[in-house]
């Protein structure tokens, strides 16, 4: 048994951008940004470090979504793991790790309030103001 579950919250590092397969399929690409705790061995002070992920959304989610989103915006992800490679017209062999995202969470208010409601898009809800679980 294996599982491809992965859970992550960050800020977008840039707008995200909206694309169409050949079949018409919207797929939308973000870039974010996920700190991870790390102590400093020269000053024994714990750091934040940012990691950068990869996150692709496909299909009528992604429409929606690309008009809420914008660099900045905090998010929750939830998705799975995808690998690719390919290579490059000069012949060099690349690959990336990315989430394909299955659910996404508004952790950034849409009224620039502090409160820890947003809107949801995940599971098909529309909801809107869904208090987030954590």
């Amino acid at each position: 048994m294996s599982i491809n579950r992965v859970v992550i919250s960050g800020n977008l590092t840039r707008d995200p951008e909206l694309r169409s397969t050949n079949s018409g399929m919207s797929v939308l690409k973000l870039g974010v940004a996920v700190n991870d705790r790390r102590k400093n061995q020269s000053t024994g002070e714990w750091e934040d470090v940012p990691n950068f992920v990869d996150v692709t959304i496909f299909g009528a989610r992604a429409d929606a979504l690309a008009r809420f989103l914008s660099k900045g915006t905090k998010v929750a992800i939830e998705g799975k793991l995808r690998w690719s490679q390919w290579e490059t017209p000069e012949g060099d062999k690349r690959s990336k790790l990315e989430v394909i995202a299955d659910e996404i969470e508004f952790m950034t208010p849409r009224d620039g309030g502090s409160g820890a409601s947003a809107p949801s898009s995940g599971g098909g809800s529309d909801d809107i103001g869904e208090e987030i679980p954590f």
